[in-house]
């Protein structure tokens, strides 16, 4: 059952067992409760009437006829003033998808761009604002396939992405920044500058350092076929790749972590995926529990 649906029926206490275990399992479950207690708990101040009104009345100018108008004005005010806030703090509230370890999410957009998004990673979107502000903010990696219309930009820390309509991957993690365009055009603003990106054409920025534009021949992250490629990429971004496609922790014993590794390795099979890694480069590993160390042979 879609997400939109499990709502639905949550708003409505209509959640059967099994639905009510899927409902929980949502990216969002702990806003969504968040905001229902918070409606649930929200009542207008309290304003006695009568004690105001003696409070006032010897200030007042006798009147012959006591027209009551305030008691069902301040119930229209005290409604406009929970309608308001509910409408302020739904239109606000970002919707936020996250992926684990070994694992992606194929996302559609409000405008049916799509996004699949790569192992522990995450984004963040306005639906409520998609039309007049089609942003998503980004952390990790994941492949765009936008529809045209107004400017799409990705936000990451390292980076804005800027596009009309395109395909493009972007990876960004920690001291590590690549854009790859695949289709179209993408202009990409760092620190560095403002880059523009031709279809078959990479950016990257490792460790601080812009490396030149490098050509791309595939038509689709490698990512999506079950691999992770690398040129030129020190060992120790090629180890963060490997622990997040992985349940695994990796430790180097007496091994440069600088050292440049040019290859691939598969999602698929741990042993050939070090072996991938460690025979190129001259390295042994052993597995230790849930641990992998790596050390010079």
């Amino acid at each position: 059952m879609d997400r939109e649906t499990l709502i639905k029926k949550w708003l409505d206490n209509n959640l059967n067992a099994e639905e009510l275990k899927a409902f929980e399992q949502l990216e969002d479950y702990n806003s969504l409760i968040q905001m229902d207690a918070a409606l649930k708990s929200f009542k207008s101040p309290k304003f006695s009437v009568d004690e105001h009104y003696e409070d006032l009345k010897p200030k007042l100018k006798p009147k012959k006829i006591k027209q009551k108008w305030h008691k069902p004005l301040l119930r229209i005010a005290a409604i406009l003033a929970i309608c308001f806030s509910v409408y302020y703090y739904t239109t606000t509230l970002d919707t936020h998808i996250n992926t684990q370890i070994a694992k992606q999410a194929n996302i559609e957009l409000p405008d049916d761009s799509n996004v699949i998004l790569n192992a522990n990673s995450s984004i963040a979107f306005n639906e409520s604002k998609w039309t007049k502000n089609r942003e998503v903010k980004l952390s990790g990696e994941a492949f765009f396939k936008v529809s045209k219309g107004e400017k799409f930009d990705v936000i990451t820390d390292s980076g804005i992405i800027s596009v009309l309509g395109t395909h493009f991957n972007v990876k960004q993690r920690h001291n590590y920044f690549e854009v790859t365009c695949f289709e179209g055009l993408v202009g990409v603003t760092t620190s560095e500058g403002f880059t523009k990106l031709k279809a078959g054409h990479c950016i990257k920025i490792i460790d601080g350092k812009l490396l030149a534009n490098e050509k791309e021949i595939a038509t689709q992250p490698s990512w999506l076929r079950g691999e992770s490629n690398f040129k030129n990429t020190p060992l120790k971004h090629v180890i963060t790749e490997l622990e997040n496609y992985y349940d695994i922790k990796i430790l180097v014993d007496q091994a440069d972590k600088m050292r440049l590794f040019s290859g691939s390795f598969t999602h698929k099979n741990l042993d050939l995926a070090l072996q991938s890694i460690t025979i190129p480069l001259n390295l042994n590993y052993s597995k230790s529990g849930t641990s992998i160390v790596l050390k010079r042979e």
